[in-house]
């Protein structure tokens, strides 16, 4: 600090002090650095907090994405299923009429009246069989092919040496199948 004498308004000298402009400009900077500092140091714990919420909301929505997408995708397979198997309940309920039907086929007519009868059921079980084609169900080929459970029901083992083994020698029941789906397994012999 220096002191100055001055005069004042009414003429009479005063002592002031004056301050080293340097020095206190120098306090005044290192006050304002170290607020900025601090003020800094707020700032980038802000920014790193903001960041790892930004990152984890991205996360939540790249999450959030992914299950509406599984989601459309499960609701878009099940309608297709929907619509790939709906005939399914009827065709099984149909399945022992027409089990019926093919029972009184194989009857022997002994005359004419009878035969004109077994020929009119054999139209409609035709005409049953070709309605079920056309939804995609189809009779299992059974007899002579290599026997496979998912196709097929083993209620009977034979020892018949025209067939091979591991091959279905006789059909009891036939099956069917829809589309990819088997409804109904048949129900077989199976050479030993």
């Amino acid at each position: 600090m220096v002191a100055e004498k001055e005069l004042n308004q009414e003429g009479t000298t005063v002592e002031t002090e004056t301050v080293n402009l340097e020095a206190a400009e120098e306090i005044v900077n290192e006050e304002v650095k170290s607020q900025e500092e601090s003020e800094l140091e707020l700032l980038k714990k802000e920014n790193e907090e903001l960041k790892g919420k930004l990152e984890e909301t991205e996360n939540r929505i790249l999450r959030l994405q992914a299950d509406f997408e599984n989601a459309r995708r499960r609701a878009r397979l099940d309608l297709e299923a929907t619509e790939k198997y709906k005939a399914q309940s009827l065709i099984t309920s149909l399945l022992p009429a027409i089990d019926n039907f093919e029972r009184a086929l194989k009857l022997d007519a002994d005359n004419e009246q009878a035969k004109s009868l077994l020929q009119g059921m054999d139209m409609v079980y035709r005409s049953v069989l070709e309605a079920l084609k056309a939804e995609g169900a189809e009779q299992i080929d059974a007899v002579g092919k290599e026997f496979d459970p998912h196709m097929h029901q083993a209620v009977m083992q034979v020892q018949d040496e025209n067939f091979d083994s591991n091959v279905v020698v006789e059909e009891l029941q036939k099956g069917y199948i829809l589309k990819d789906r088997v409804i109904r397994p048949s129900m077989v012999k199976v050479n030993q």
